[in-house]
């Protein structure tokens, strides 16, 4: 199963704990303006902290990068392909656009991504979690 429980694409898919993934990631929406891109400190669900290090996030720029780069040459060929006669203005203003409307989505996903790179999936975290907090 690609996508089920325990695969990484889960997590970030559903912008989900890595470790647990039950607990949500991010306080809000990506596109909730006043929060974009926080997230909690703790995962709700698992009590994993979230932040390895100071700056830990700093290194999510090259994810973020790379979804820029592969944004840029989806779009680039999707209008060559399907726009042949497409001007040279047409596709920068296209790139733009969908570039501008889709940062505050692809900032999340890349640290989502970068936090999945660094932490893996237990499926006892939360029965952990739990029993830690009882004692």
């Amino acid at each position: 199963m690609l996508i089920g429980k325990g695969s990484r694409l889960n997590s970030v898919f559903r912008m989900k704990c890595p470790r647990c993934q039950e607990g949500d990631f991010f306080i809000s929406h990506p596109y909730s303006m006043k929060k974009i891109g926080k997230t909690h400190k703790n995962c709700p669900s698992c009590g994993l902290k979230y932040e390895k290090e100071i700056g830990f996030y700093m290194g999510a720029m090259y994810v973020s990068y790379a979804l820029g780069v592969a944004l840029f040459v989806a779009c680039w060929v999707s209008i060559n392909l399907f726009f042949p006669n497409a001007n040279v203005f047409t596709q920068i203003a296209v790139i733009s656009g969908l570039s501008i409307l889709l940062s505050p989505y692809l900032y999340a996903l890349s640290k989502i991504i970068w936090a999945n790179l660094f932490f893996s999936y237990d499926p006892e975290a939360i029965d952990k979690f739990k029993r830690d907090q009882t004692v």
